[in-house]
């Protein structure tokens, strides 16, 4: 394992440094590994590992090529992690969400579009007053993506789409329990959403926090 860690910091370091840059091709195994210094053996573990989180992309009968480097490329690895998560982390989830998500929506109050924000307005009339609990935390993940879409921040948009995934289950399982749990949440959406349109950052993230938070106090509750 630590032949192909070197193998994997050394790749790593020609990435870093601009020696090999998005979309270039590497050189052949023999050549690569000769030139730095690998067995050919632990280059190709190397090759395997940064593969799987989207640093580099084997294509058979062409060759591996480093990937886009883009944010959501890259992030999908913390995805395919947080679905590996247990119960009771659930919590510490809604925490970050807590500290990201507010911020995000803040920065959408100065940047989203009237057309964007006509988009989530038709989203909410489309859902109705008393939607089943499956379609409105559908349409939560939705609303959320879109507002935090609309910041123009590509990192932390990949970062809570990623963190959405755990909640999920806590915000069905909510709505199946809590009483007015549906109604408050459209009400909540409404108020993030009329922030947004009278372009008022602190509001939005009000709001925002409030929304996350009630669901975070609901789960203290029940564990």
């Amino acid at each position: 394992m630590a032949v192909t860690d070197e193998a994997i910091e050394k790749i790593k370091g020609m990435i870093v440094s601009g020696a090999l840059r998005p979309g270039d091709r590497l050189p052949k195994e023999s050549e690569l590994a000769a030139e730095l210094g690998l067995s050919r053996n632990s280059l190709r573990e190397a090759v395997r590992a940064l593969s799987l989180i989207r640093i580099l992309d084997v294509r058979q009968g062409d060759g591996t090529y480093v990937t886009s480097l883009d944010p959501q490329l890259l992030l999908e690895a913390l995805s395919f992690v947080v679905d590996f998560h247990r119960d009771d982390t659930v919590l510490e989830f809604l925490a970050v969400r807590r500290i990201l998500e507010p911020a995000a929506t803040a920065m959408a109050a100065l940047r989203i579009s009237e057309q964007q924000l006509d988009a989530l307005d038709a989203q909410l009339d489309k859902l109705g007053d008393a939607p089943s609990v499956e379609e409105l935390v559908a349409c939560d993940l939705e609303f959320h993506r879109g507002i935090v879409q609309s910041a123009g921040n590509s990192v932390l948009c990949s970062l809570l789409d990623g963190l959405s995934g755990p909640t999920t289950r806590a915000r069905i399982w909510r709505g199946l329990t809590q009483e007015d749990a549906v109604a408050g949440t459209l009400r909540e959406h409404r108020a993030i959403l009329a922030a947004l349109r009278d372009r008022d950052a602190e509001a939005a993230r009000s709001w925002a926090t409030v929304h996350i938070a009630s669901v975070e106090q609901w789960l203290r509750s029940t564990l």
